[in-house]
């Protein structure tokens, strides 16, 4: 019997394995956040292109919010490159098999449609921005006031929002040299908290704003208009029920991908099952159990079903609780993912 050892992992060869700091967790949760607002906006769009009324999906300002904390996300992965000044050199070659390449080109499509999409409420932001700069109007004009247009524009959100939401996870599923991201369930999981953390941003904004009137001012006006749906409506009680409804659905289904995360992991190579203990039993248990399963789902499902039922009063507390849970689930999986690796023996022959 022969047996094969790998030194991949050897201490003297590769003596770094955790490479990424803070910045890449929180990339991976703004840009979730902002896949979900995407899908939201794109949804809300085509609603408004059938002329029904979108205070109730809240609404198309997300893309306007989503642009803001695209430019978080942008930063935090500036911060992490170590050579800063040629991030540029990415878009001047293409490799078709490199995930990372494809999602540089898709983050660069993202900007574009976020920027159109905040275009179409950037006057009602700031007014004395459209009255200087005819274009945002004429901008806004030309895509509300055609309903196919708009629609296209709801379907670009759709599109780029599930992608953007699948890409987060994807981008660590591909580096085979870490069991614990080498799953398929990464993205579809991923994208779920995405969505559900999408909604509970809105969700507080909704809750905060209830009936209070819209602050004045270049700099309260602008912040009132990222959130407010539209028209000069603010939101209702229905609003911020019909938020929690979607979000229980979105943490149901995250629920469920975690559950099939760990399956797939501990149905695999020993290599997979030691990178899977490492957040079940392991130095991330904690922050798993707790902050990931207890406080980002199942407290937060719990807590919306009795508010749902007029159990307990209306609060932000189980969407502040959502965002906690998504943003311990990027930190607990790159930071764990970091630490697992395949197993010393890579193979044997008879």
């Amino acid at each position: 019997m022969l047996e094969f050892n790998s030194t991949r992992h050897n201490p003297l060869i590769d003596p770094h394995l955790a490479v990424w700091s803070w910045e890449i967790p929180l990339y991976l949760f703004v840009g979730g956040i902002v896949a979900g607002m995407m899908v939201l906006g794109g949804l809300a769009m085509h609603r408004t292109a059938r002329g029904e009324d979108t205070r109730r999906f809240f609404s198309m300002q997300a893309p306007l919010l989503g642009f803001v904390l695209m430019n978080l996300g942008m930063l935090a992965l500036l911060l992490d490159l170590t050579h800063r000044l040629y991030v540029w050199r990415i878009y001047t070659t293409f490799q078709v098999a490199s995930p990372m390449a494809w999602g540089s080109w898709v983050l660069l499509v993202v900007y574009g449609v976020l920027l159109l999409s905040a275009m179409v409420r950037l006057h009602e932001a700031w007014p004395w921005l459209g009255r200087r700069l005819a274009l945002v109007q004429r901008v806004s004009d030309a895509i509300t006031g055609d309903p196919i247009r708009l629609q296209a524009l709801g379907w670009a959100n759709l599109v780029l929002g599930v992608g953007l939401g699948i890409y987060t996870g994807i981008l660590l599923n591909t580096m085979v040299a870490r069991p614990l991201w080498n799953s398929a369930i990464l993205g579809p999981l991923f994208l779920v908290s995405g969505l559900s953390a999408g909604v509970a941003t809105l969700h507080i904004a909704a809750t905060l704003l209830q009936g209070r009137s819209a602050p004045q001012g270049m700099v309260g006006g602008a912040f009132a208009s990222l959130l407010l749906p539209l028209g000069p409506q603010h939101p209702d009680k229905p609003t911020a029920q019909a938020l929690v409804r979607q979000d229980q659905v979105f943490l149901a289904v995250e629920l469920v991908f975690i559950g099939l995360l760990l399956a797939n992991l501990y149905t695999s190579s020993a290599s997979h099952v030691a990178a899977a203990s490492l957040i079940t039993t392991g130095p991330y248990a904690l922050a798993f159990y707790v902050g990931v399963v207890g406080v980002g789902v199942l407290v937060p499902l719990a807590w919306q079903a009795l508010e749902l039922a007029h159990k307990v009063p209306h609060t932000v507390v189980p969407a502040v609780l959502v965002l906690a849970g998504g943003a311990t689930l990027r930190w607990v999986m790159v930071n764990a993912g970091q630490l697992s690796e395949i197993s010393a023996t890579a193979g044997r022959m008879p």
